[in-house]
């Protein structure tokens, strides 16, 4: 991963203009937010220590929190995010496991496998952090309502970015 910084850390600057300067500003109802930040906890190496993860996961979310005046939010969900992305991965690895330096994208293992990895960590952080901003379950379904169309407006996103962003073979 030392020898990838340079490509992860303008991977993080792309991501993060593009979440600030066109995805913020895109109003769609009040109930959809895409959120492409999160690709890039998605993206990091299968074997990135945890502790890494995490702090990876905390200076992103802070990040966020510092556009967007939220004080937080954004930090806790992706740390969550973070937290249970190895979890995540354990359970749709491989049948022979990873091999090193593989890479949680589609053109390592699939279309098919990187939209069930993306469905179940974007459906995660965006109901924790929809939870966390109405701090209440007073309004449970609507919380949930917006949580699944953010989640699968932020899929399609990243769907079309990793599209973008691969120049390897990919595998369908």
């Amino acid at each position: 991963m030392i020898n990838q910084l340079g490509r992860y850390l303008l991977s993080f600057i792309a991501i993060v203009l593009v979440q600030v300067l066109v995805l913020n500003n895109l109003n769609l109802g009040g109930y959809v937010n895409p959120w492409l930040y999160v690709l890039f906890i998605l993206i990091l190496p299968v074997e990135t220590p945890k502790w890494l993860l995490l702090v990876f996961g905390f200076i992103t979310g802070l990040i966020m929190d510092a556009f967007l005046n939220t004080i937080g939010m954004h930090a806790s969900a992706t740390v969550f995010l973070a937290f249970l992305r190895p979890i995540f991965l354990r359970f749709l690895a491989p049948r022979d496991g990873y091999e090193p330096g593989s890479l949680p994208v589609p053109s390592h293992f699939g279309f098919g496998w990187f939209l069930k990895y993306a469905l179940v960590s974007v459906t995660t952080h965006h109901l924790f952090l929809f939870i966390v901003e109405a701090f209440t379950f007073e309004n449970f379904f609507v919380t949930l309502w917006k949580s699944i169309l953010s989640s699968l407006v932020t899929i399609m996103v990243i769907m079309i970015a990793q599209l973008f962003s691969s120049r390897e073979k990919r595998r369908i």
